[in-house]
């Protein structure tokens, strides 16, 4: 069984760039997250044309936006028309979902999951899925634009940096401080019921 996930923003990377980044690391299988797998600045990543193209070079293509997506149809996974992703992460769905991931892992395939942002931090994939995967015991690499890896906990420290956090001191362990990270992230991210276009807005102006 393969102990290590990969993730992966598709950003605005030619069709050709982005699978050339998932051969880079000897990824055989693609993940992906997206609540909608569609993209209106970036159709090269429509799901029915990247599963084609990803299959033209070995790599399997799996849909688990309905279990690991952030945009849960769920309206118990809502306050205030905001997303909560410990309600997601409570919902079976998303248990289903990462037993799916497991389940490829111990069929010994290579797994990335993907999304749309670029910046790791900025995105779903790591806030909400990676800090569950990592929680199961899992080790996480983030594959970014230029190809080099970082890995979870780095990620993390950064994140902790950003909101100017300790890692820790004598009244709080680094766990505690982490998952304040997280929560300040969250409140930045999650998705909002009247934010529809937010991914694509955020992508036309992206760069990689």
């Amino acid at each position: 069984m393969c102990d290590t996930v990969f993730t992966i923003g598709h950003s605005t990377h030619p069709q050709e760039r982005f699978i050339n980044l998932l051969k880079l690391h000897g990824i055989t299988a693609l993940c992906d997250v997206r609540s909608k797998p569609y993209s209106q600045f970036n159709p090269q990543f429509n799901r029915e044309d990247l599963e084609v193209a990803l299959m033209e070079h070995g790599i399997a293509y799996r849909f688990l936006g309905k279990e690991l997506g952030a945009r849960s149809d769920d309206p118990a996974c809502y306050e205030g028309g905001k997303v909560v992703y410990a309600r997601i992460a409570q919902a079976e769905p998303f248990k289903h979902g990462l037993k799916r991931v497991l389940s490829g892992l111990k069929q010994g395939l290579r797994i990335a999951i993907m999304c749309a942002e670029k910046e790791p931090l900025e995105c779903h994939r790591t806030i909400l899925v990676a800090r569950h995967l990592a929680e199961l015991g899992l080790r996480v690499e983030h594959i970014h634009a230029d190809g080099h890896l970082e890995s979870h906990d780095a990620a993390l420290s950064r994140l902790a940096q950003i909101f100017n956090l300790p890692e820790g001191d004598m009244f709080h362990t680094r766990e505690e401080f982490l998952a304040d990270a997280y929560s300040r992230q969250e409140e930045r991210i999650a998705y909002e019921i009247a934010d529809e276009t937010a991914d694509d807005a955020t992508l036309k102006g992206a760069t990689g």
